[in-house]
């Protein structure tokens, strides 16, 4: 009898271990896991993640990002936080990022002590489905797809919009959300949650699904965790940025309520200088208390040199080709006596090119907001503008036939 009690006791206590076990199998990878995958570097040891690294897929991957990250970190990254830490001298909570696409790495590096971030573009949030039921062979093809989507930015500091629309929605992983993933975990982040918002026409914001009406302006929060330990918000929304986009949307109101930021305009198609974004660049120049651009972003025109404070880095050459009809002699005579940088940032992302305007908005009574000094000395005679072209090694490994090929063609730029 006792034997049986005890074969019956380890054959109960063995079941349930088994279910234990089950239920551990069961528990999805938590966000900052996938993050971390998608990105290239190791979930943690217990993640249902942690397998799938062994794929020969997924280490090909980690060390292309690894590679990758890297030259970007040493050629550009770390000479944005350098430069942002010498130039702006006490930075807002907020920044806004109009027309960005998934571009949080490029918002972090310039402002990286802000603590809400807000993004926008057309591009949709999209999604990330549980990677450990891909179909055979998907988990390679879905990693192939991150890395198309990413080769532009990785190259030359900004989105190619058609690529990216077809890479975006290529496949199982879709949408910007994996882009905002790879982003954070490179930039040494932490995500906590992830939720989706949408925004009803008066700008309030609603997390559980709630139907906030037509022109609902959907979106995704992120909260993550800096290095330091700070805990952070990124919004990403999918939105119309021009006059009757949002003016039917509440977005502009959502923002207003984050309001005094900082903001970045980077290889913004020019849009702002036409007459169908005026309502988003005047909530800009309301609403900023610094401005980081490139040419493309708000005309020199429309800075008041009563409220605002200019400081012009690197050369202006003028726009690409795609966009020629966009040349400012006002900024061209104002970039007559930048100071030199170090980095390349938007459509002219060379060094020897590229031109960075910082834009500090003045107190109310018109005193000098920061100290600066300014090189008088005139830079060297403008070269022939040159279209961007990819590095050699554009597209670094083999191709196997299921996966999309690289589709040729320039769209808008972002």
């Amino acid at each position: 009898m006792n034997m049986l009690y005890c074969l019956r006791t380890a054959t109960l206590a063995a079941v349930m271990l088994l279910a234990a076990a089950a239920t551990v199998r069961a528990e999805p990878a938590t966000v900052d896991d996938i993050a971390k995958f998608l990105a290239g570097m190791m979930p943690s040891a217990d993640s249902p993640l942690a397998s799938l690294t062994k794929d020969p897929a997924w280490q090909r991957h980690a060390k292309f990002f690894d590679t990758a990250f890297g030259q970007l970190e040493q050629r550009q990254i770390s000479r944005i936080r350098a430069w942002a830490d010498t130039n702006l001298a006490a930075p807002k909570p907020t920044m806004f990022y109009m027309f960005s696409g998934p571009d949080f790495l490029y918002a972090n590096a310039f402002y990286s002590k802000a603590s809400t971030y807000v993004l926008s573009a057309l591009e949709p949030v999209g999604s990330v489905p549980d990677l450990t039921r891909l179909p055979r062979g998907g988990i390679a093809s879905a990693l192939y797809n991150v890395e198309r989507s990413l080769s532009s930015i990785l190259s030359f500091s900004f989105f190619i919009t058609k690529q990216m629309k077809t890479d975006l929605n290529a496949g199982q992983i879709s949408g910007t959300l994996p882009i905002l993933y790879v982003f954070l975990a490179r930039s040494g982040m932490t995500v906590k949650s992830v939720s989706p918002i949408s925004l009803d026409d008066k700008g309030a914001a609603y997390f559980a699904g709630e139907n906030t009406g037509p022109n609902a302006v959907r979106g995704v929060r992120v909260i993550f965790v800096g290095p330091d330990g700070q805990e952070k918000t990124l919004y990403y929304f999918s939105t119309d940025l021009s006059n009757s986009g949002v003016k039917a949307s509440g977005f502009l109101k959502f923002c207003a309520t984050l309001a005094p930021g900082n903001s970045l305009l980077k290889s913004a198609s020019y849009l702002l200088h036409s007459g169908n974004f005026t309502t988003v660049r005047d909530f800009l120049l309301n609403n900023s208390a610094t401005i980081i651009q490139d040419d493309s972003g708000i005309p020199l025109a429309y800075y008041s040199t009563r409220k605002w404070r200019l400081f012009p880095f690197g050369r202006y050459l003028g726009p690409i080709d795609e966009f020629a009809g966009r040349y400012q002699e006002s900024y061209a005579a104002l970039f007559r006596r930048a100071q030199p940088i170090d980095f390349g940032i938007g459509y002219r992302w060379r060094t020897h090119e590229t031109n960075v305007l910082l834009s500090v908005r003045l107190p109310d009574d018109g005193s000098p907001a920061i100290d600066a000094t300014a090189s008088t000395e005139a830079p060297p005679p403008p070269p022939r503008p040159r279209r961007p072209r990819p590095p050699p090694d554009f597209w670094p490994r083999p191709q196997p036939d299921f996966w999309p090929q690289p589709r040729g063609g320039f769209f808008l730029w972002r």
